[in-house]
């Protein structure tokens, strides 16, 4: 797991948490000042019900950290690149369950009571349905086609919502440094381990890539460079082709 540079910046605490948390939801961040806090606003109930909120920023260059700070128990430094951020969230998460969300990604009401029951029954990670927000009318078959993927393969993806015990995260290494792809590679590994729950309650998550680059286009480009991992591309080529930045230490 990558953590050089990692900076813990600051920890804020809850009046009325006077235990560890079950449960530490982190969110890997990198120039969200425009969603952020309508993300960590979604949050604040949980944190009073004693789950720890931990924002890991890659390097913004606007207003995030600040607008964060207020809102989240722990705000921490570390390399830009999600799979690094997360993993020095991970770090100094005090939860025994680890749930990785997307800023641009919001959990149903029930997401702590499904992930409690799916943990009491001897689930070691999983994942919830996705929903994906926005205008055009066809992004409901996108997210209806993750879904569906999803639970026959086993694998995860990011905006799902995956969340995991500390201990199977530990056991797989964490996730990968590379700059794509991330995310498919982590619930790989955990699939040689066990099956994921999955929860068919639905995270609501953000159609703007999809409106921004054409729904055809972007599931076909997405399709392409997940074809040309599987076979040995590099992913920081794959990740300039997506339209990542390059790396910020």
């Amino acid at each position: 797991m990558c953590g050089t540079h990692t900076e813990l910046i600051a920890r804020y605490t809850m009046p009325d948490k006077t235990s560890p948390p079950s449960l530490s939801i982190i969110i890997p961040v990198l120039n969200e000042s425009a969603t952020i806090v309508h993300a960590l606003d979604a949050l604040q109930d949980c944190r009073r019900r004693g789950v720890e909120l931990i924002v890991v920023d890659g390097g913004s260059t606007d207003r995030t950290r600040e607008l964060a700070a207020a809102q989240a128990d722990l705000l921490v430094s570390a390399p830009s690149g999600r799979g690094c951020q997360m993993n020095a969230g991970a770090v100094t998460a005090q939860g025994k369950v680890l749930l990785f969300l997307h800023a641009d990604t919001e959990l149903p009401p029930t997401a702590l009571q499904r992930i409690h029951e799916a943990i009491a029954k001897g689930a070691i990670w999983g994942r919830f349905d996705v929903r994906i927000s926005g205008r055009h009318p066809g992004l409901w078959l996108v997210g209806f086609m993750m879904n569906w993927r999803s639970r026959f393969s086993g694998i995860a993806t990011g905006d799902q919502g995956i969340f995991v015990t500390r201990d199977a995260f530990h056991q797989v290494g964490g996730f990968p440094d590379i700059p794509l792809m991330e995310d498919i590679v982590f619930s790989d590994r955990l699939r040689a381990i066990a099956r994921p729950a999955c929860i068919g309650d639905k995270v609501h998550t953000s159609g703007r890539r999809w409106e921004k680059h054409g729904l055809l286009n972007t599931i076909v480009m997405m399709w392409r460079l997940r074809l040309r991992f599987h076979y040995g591309a590099d992913p920081q080529e794959l990740a300039r082709e997506y339209g990542y930045a390059p790396r910020r230490d």
